[in-house]
């Protein structure tokens, strides 16, 4: 039992080493980005569902609606209070969201994830600038 102090003094230096993130880092995270609604959302008042599932879960959305598009050739969608919508990343939601970097891109970059639905969708407000 000799080695206990050198044994001792390795698990003070890993802890310290690994610990060295969470301590370099602690209160420097930034507070989610608040987003620019356009007038047309403000007027709207509700999305095709409601913001916290928007919120939460626009992406399984978007993913249903590609599916049902694509795969079954069905254009409309009912939401829970049993309003239509035309199934459209470009013309329902960018409708009312139409500035992609005030709306989409500050919440990508905050989150660091890359969405693939601009390789195939139009930004539109490119166009209107």
């Amino acid at each position: 039992m000799n080695d206990k102090k050198w044994i001792i003094a390795g698990i003070v230096v890993f802890l310290a080493i690994f610990a060295f993130p969470f301590w370099y880092n602690m209160g420097k995270a930034a507070p989610a980005p608040e987003v620019k609604l356009t007038e047309k959302a403000k007027a709207a008042k509700q999305c095709v569902m409601p913001t916290e599932y928007m919120r939460a879960e626009h992406m399984q959305l978007l993913d249903v609606w590609r599916h049902n598009v694509v795969r079954n050739a069905e254009r409309e969608f009912v939401n829970t209070e049993g309003k239509t919508f035309n199934m459209s990343l470009s013309n329902t939601c960018m409708d009312c969201h139409a500035n992609k970097a005030d709306f989409c891109d500050k919440c990508h970059d905050y989150a660091s994830v890359d969405p693939y639905c601009w390789d195939c969708h139009l930004d539109r407000s490119k166009e209107n600038e």
